[in-house]
């Protein structure tokens, strides 16, 4: 048999077989549609939203009016037309839950915009994340207003009104609500005082890529700094192929589908449910970041890129941590940029029962030899100590002493999670210790939930993952840093 017609052969098989592959997933998901749970009003009514070409030609005003606009709709056909099966305390879409969001003193499901007192020194733009609302970025925006600083935090298209309206957003709808913000902070502040840009998760990557468009595009408002919070520089594998999930959906009798998880919406700030489209658009953003980091590396032009200082979980179920170094980090130069990472807690009750990998997380993260740019490693100050030190090791250097933080870690807390960094523990929704002038409606935080299985709204796994920071003073004191040392 000639080579060529081998060729031939092999290519057919491997169509063949990929083709069966995506058959089986396909049927598979249909059979889930079937026979998953019901889809309710908030997964069926989308919004309206203006789309990255209206967000381009409109402002921070027009931004706002479109914003009431997508929740008036949410009012209108999703709370004011609720079934009685759907109109219990559990749903926040009820106008009667206490954990209805319009409720409370503030929706932080909207836009905001902090203002300091007297002349401001400068601006934050602050970026939530996937499923998430600007409530995230409230704590780190007061660091910034406290500090004489503007902070500007957008809605990103999608988020903070129903989970329906992830099912159409595209994530350069997301990147024009970042330029919009970008150009209201600098609006607001004139040609010549500093704009910092700060993003969390899927905010991380748009900040990023905000960063390097500007670099090709002089046009566009640049920043003196960028802050990322358990970023979104590489997602799961399963985010690459998500639409192929998502295609039974295109016949109605199939329609869950479109949806990789349905679930109770009692978070007044955040989607439990969770889309297709979701989960494609993350890929999408993050392969673009990807592809332009290496184009401007191999350019030398990364050089123009303000410093970079992150802050991530060396476990993180929600994004690729090795994502952080080897696709970022491996490529920025000599900048002043700085890897925070948080270590699993080596003091816990639990220790014998943590994975190999989460131990040895660290030590494969990070790649041997002299780097570019500092790491600090927040670990236990001994093996058997719950104080927690931080290890810096400079650029192209070995770690320094350790330098104590006066703080510890939690009884019973094995590790941080994705979504607990941009919380303090005193967080009235997410924190282990809320405080009580901070009330969110619930706490779910600090629930240490005991019982049968099948007996709560929300899964076991949502009660066991962490969703505050007990390093949080650390990260908001070395952001203050940055903050008070122009560059």
């Amino acid at each position: 048999m000639s080579l060529r017609r081998m060729s031939g052969t092999l290519l057919r098989r491997l169509v063949f077989g990929l083709g069966a592959v995506i058959a089986l997933v396909v049927a598979v998901r249909a059979i889930m549609a079937l026979t998953g749970p019901e889809l309710r009003p908030w997964h069926l009514v989308v919004p309206p939203e203006l789309d990255a070409a209206a967000l381009d030609a409109t402002d921070w005003a027009g931004f706002m009016a479109a914003e009431a606009r997508a929740f008036a709709a949410v009012r209108e056909k999703v709370t004011d037309r609720l079934e009685a099966a759907d109109r219990v305390p559990a749903n926040r879409y009820f106008a009667d839950s206490p954990l209805n969001p319009s409720r409370f003193a503030t929706d932080w499901n909207r836009s905001f915009v902090l203002l300091p007192e007297g002349t401001p020194r400068g601006a934050a733009v602050l970026l939530h994340g996937m499923t998430d609302a600007p409530f995230s970025m409230r704590h780190l925006a007061q660091l910034y207003r406290e500090r004489g600083w503007i902070a500007v935090v957008p809605r990103m298209p999608g988020h903070g009104t129903v989970p329906a309206g992830l099912t159409e957003v595209h994530w350069r709808d997301w990147l024009a609500a970042t330029r919009l913000a970008m150009r209201e902070a600098r609006a607001r502040l004139g040609p010549d005082r500093p704009i910092h840009l700060v993003g969390y998760s899927n905010g991380g990557a748009l900040a990023l890529k905000h960063a390097m468009d500007a670099i090709e595009d002089p046009r566009l408002p640049r920043a003196e700094a960028i802050t990322l919070v358990s970023p979104m520089i590489g997602v799961t594998a399963f985010a690459r192929f998500a639409g192929i999930a998502g295609l039974p959906a295109f016949l109605p009798a199939f329609a869950n589908a479109a949806w990789l998880d349905l679930a109770p919406e009692f978070n007044p700030f955040k989607f439990n449910s969770f889309p297709v489209n979701a989960a494609r658009q993350s890929h999408l953003l993050t392969a673009a970041l990807q592809d332009q980091t290496r184009r401007l590396a191999a350019a030398n032009r990364l050089s123009a890129l303000p410093p970079v200082l992150t802050f991530q979980s060396v476990v993180d179920s929600t994004v690729s941590t090795r994502a952080v170094v080897d696709a970022l980090y491996a490529r920025l130069p000599e900048n002043g940029s700085e890897l925070v990472l948080f270590d699993v807690n080596r003091n816990a009750r639990l220790g014998p029962l943590l994975s190999p990998a989460a131990v040895a997380a660290v030590d494969r993260l990070l790649p041997e030899g002299p780097r570019r740019y500092q790491v600090t490693i927040v670990t236990n100050a001994a093996p058997e100590a719950a104080d927690a030190v931080a290890r810096r090791s400079p650029p192209g250097a070995a770690a320094g002493p350790d330098e104590p933080l006066g703080l510890a870690w939690p009884r019973q807390v094995f590790s941080l999670s994705h979504i607990a960094l941009p919380f303090p523990v005193t967080d009235g929704l997410y924190g282990l210790e809320p405080d009580p002038e901070d009330r969110q409606g619930f706490t779910l935080g600090a629930l240490a939930a005991r019982g049968e299985t099948g007996v709560l709204t929300m899964s076991l796994d949502g009660l066991l993952r962490i969703s505050s920071n007990p390093f949080f003073p650390y990260m908001r004191a070395r952001m203050a840093e940055r903050i008070a040392t122009p560059r």
